[in-house]
């Protein structure tokens, strides 16, 4: 699978943009060969179940120039990578807890020349001031214990239609998980496969909204 399906998807893509997006497929072989960064078995996936499944993020919310996203529990540099490809005048921040998932982060970074886009080694629990717009996400927690990492880090300040809050690449069907929210919370689902109907990867899987 190469580069070509993110392309069908997002026509609109420069030149720079398709170099970066074609790029990652032997920067993410190679880094995997050293580290295990992705399931081995997935790699031939990389476009579908790692790159577009990020790039479901765009189709729910464009955002705009100067904002400010954190990547909470990036792993391999994903949703961010890919979003900061996409939008190369917002400001991307990517946190993990784990070194070596870092250090493949910032290495894919610098390779493919963003310059909109930082990768750092953090916890959640470490990051004081509330100055991101969003918070993204991808399988790292439950929502309610997201909401608790994430919604004291979302600035006051509005710049988007979509009022700030967070965006996590989950499975369908929350209902169990939404229970432990606050009173107050509203969450909306966007099934993926409704975005990208030719990929039975998504079959299950959504962007989640959630905001309070």
């Amino acid at each position: 699978m190469t580069a070509d399906i993110i392309f069908q998807h997002f026509p609109e893509l420069t030149e720079r943009q398709r170099e970066q997006f074609e790029a990652l497929d032997a920067l993410y072989r190679d880094w995997n060969s050293k580290i295990n960064v992705i399931s081995r078995k997935d790699i031939d996936n990389l476009y579908v179940n790692h790159v577009l499944h990020s790039l479901a993020i765009a189709k729910v919310v464009r955002f705009v120039p100067g904002a400010k996203v954190l990547d909470l529990g990036t792993g391999g540099g994903f949703p961010g990578i890919p979003l900061a490809i996409m939008f190369p005048e917002t400001d991307f921040h990517l946190v993990d807890g784990i070194a070596k998932k870092i250090r493949v982060c910032n290495e894919v970074i610098q390779v493919i020349g963003l310059t909109n886009c930082r990768a750092e080694q953090k916890r959640a629990e470490e990051i004081k001031k509330p100055a991101y717009d969003f918070v993204v996400t991808r399988a790292v927690a439950k929502i309610d214990k997201l909401a608790e990492w994430s919604m004291k880090l979302i600035a006051r300040k509005q710049r988007h239609a979509l009022p700030n809050g967070i965006l996590a690449l989950k499975g369908v069907g929350l209902t169990e998980e939404m229970s432990a929210l606050p009173k107050g919370a509203y969450l909306e689902e966007h099934p993926i496969k409704e975005m990208f109907p030719e990929h039975d990867f998504f079959e299950v899987k959504a962007v989640v909204y959630l905001q309070y």
